[in-house]
């Protein structure tokens, strides 16, 4: 028994508004029961707080990195008169402030008691024996799943997954908008931490973390941190989900050794994950053969065309191709949904070997390029983008309609004086220039002039010499 047991968090809700939101909670709820009839479910439970908040459009900080509160959300149906009754179970005091009583009334939600779903749930099911649940037990607690007998139970991917998993073209441009803002941010940290450790000076990783959550913060609508920072110097950088803290494992950067720093931003517009690798002394030939192997493989996903329908398993050999040539490997997918203004990490999609995933990659999804290599003890290596999966729109034929490709959102540059040009293509280094020039033109127009962090972004966008 866990006697010393805190209370829940207990942190408000606040409206997401519409204008990143781009759907209003009816028009959710109204997707939520036209896909309960289709599944032949009279309740539909959301366990998963993510799904929650993006139903609702609500946002709260219960759990760090994430926007999210600790709730559930019911949508009961009456299967002859379509009546839905639509429940949020939580601390009454979160949803106390005006103005989300008012969105949730204006939606038609009554907010309930936490620890009343299981009595709701058990009542529906007493009241007709034809009624069906419909909640995704690989997302759901023990203690709500077992509610729900086999034969009465609709175990799939929640609506509410799906719709959120497809960005609406307000949470596009709010994303979009995030990663132009955290591209200053990077650009203030960087021309930091260079001209710092150029200057002779060590940088310890939690400094690191710091410095950059600070240049963040700096940033209108910053909120907090969309995961904790991972900056790992040298052998740290192969522990890929590495956090440093001041104890014995702290490294501190200097021109020796690389640094390996994937971080990302929650904003109230959109949520933000990058990783970049840098070396500011004398890389070794291994590092600089398997930085460029992986920046290969991160550019030849981000340049495939798919059919409509692909999974992600399909896509993810794309990114691991030039470090099997070298018989190497890595051990993590190769990316993950990326929710808007929500939890850095969401599904059902991903790219990654497991091929028991067979969610398609869609239109509108957005996800993460994260090819990397790892040495123990000595060195890691990851090259992160989010994209966004658009219509390739390839030809005027109706043979070239149904195809996908990516778009990318970060806009952060890679390092390039690390890639062995020898190794790349006329078209790779065309792509490492067409992508610089992009965060040039969207990052550099926010900077002001003169300042060091636009004179940093210059240099590090500057066309590839590619007569080394």
């Amino acid at each position: 028994i866990w006697a010393s047991r805190p209370p829940p968090p207990s942190s408000p809700f606040r409206v997401h508004p519409l204008q990143y939101a781009g759907l209003t909670v009816a028009e959710k709820l109204a997707s939520v029961t036209s896909q309960m009839k289709k599944k032949g479910a009279t309740a539909a439970v959301f366990a998963a707080l993510d799904d929650v908040a993006y139903l609702l459009n609500l946002r709260a900080r219960d759990v760090d990195c994430n926007p999210v509160g600790v709730s559930y959300f019911t949508l009961f149906c009456d299967k002859e008169t379509g009546t839905t009754v639509a429940r949020l179970y939580c601390d009454p005091a979160k949803a106390a402030s005006e103005e989300v009583r008012e969105q949730l009334k204006e939606a038609g939600v009554t907010v309930c008691p936490y620890d009343s779903l299981p009595n709701d749930i058990a009542e529906h099911m007493e009241a007709c024996a034809e009624n069906k649940v419909w909640l995704d037990q690989k997302r759901c607690n023990h203690a709500v799943a077992r509610l729900v007998p086999d034969d009465r139970l609709v175990d799939d991917v929640t609506t509410a997954a799906r719709m959120k998993a497809v960005k609406n073209e307000a949470e596009i441009k709010g994303m979009q908008m995030a990663h132009e803002v955290d591209g200053v941010a990077m650009a203030e940290f960087m021309a930091w931490l260079e001209k710092t450790v150029l200057a002779g000076r060590k940088v310890s990783e939690v400094e690191v973390d710091r410095v950059l959550t600070a240049a963040r913060a700096r940033q209108d609508g910053f909120l907090e941190p969309s995961f904790p920072t991972i900056a790992g110097v040298g052998s740290n950088g192969a522990i890929i989900h590495y956090k440093a803290c001041e104890n014995d494992t702290m490294k501190y950067l200097g021109q020796e050794d690389p640094i390996l720093i994937d971080s990302g931003g929650q904003y109230v517009y959109g949520t933000t994950d990058v990783t970049r690798t840098w070396h500011f002394g004398k890389p070794t030939e291994e590092f600089v053969e398997m930085y460029t192997r992986v920046l290969k493989g991160h550019i030849a996903l981000d340049s495939t065309v798919f059919p409509e329908g692909t999974p992600g398993f399909v896509l993810d050999a794309f990114a691991r191709q030039f470090l099997w040539k070298a018989g190497r490997n890595y051990g993590h997918g190769t990316g993950h949904g990326v929710g808007a203004a929500l939890n850095v990490h969401e599904g059902p999609q991903s790219i990654s070997p497991r091929y028991n995933n067979q969610e398609p990659v869609k239109n509108g999804m957005i996800v993460s390029n994260e090819p990397g290599y790892y040495v123990p003890g000595s060195y890691g290596i990851r090259h992160e983008n989010l994209v966004l999966v658009v219509d390739a729109k390839i030809g005027d034929s109706e043979e070239g309609k149904g195809f996908l490709k990516f778009e990318k959102l970060t806009l952060i540059p890679f390092q390039t004086n690390l890639v062995n040009i020898d190794m790349m293509t006329v078209e790779e280094l065309d792509w490492i220039d067409q992508y610089h020039e992009k965060v040039w033109k969207k990052v550099g127009a926010r900077l002001e002039d003169g300042s060091e962090e636009k004179e940093w972004l210059r240099r590090n966008c500057e066309k590839i010499n590619r007569s080394k």
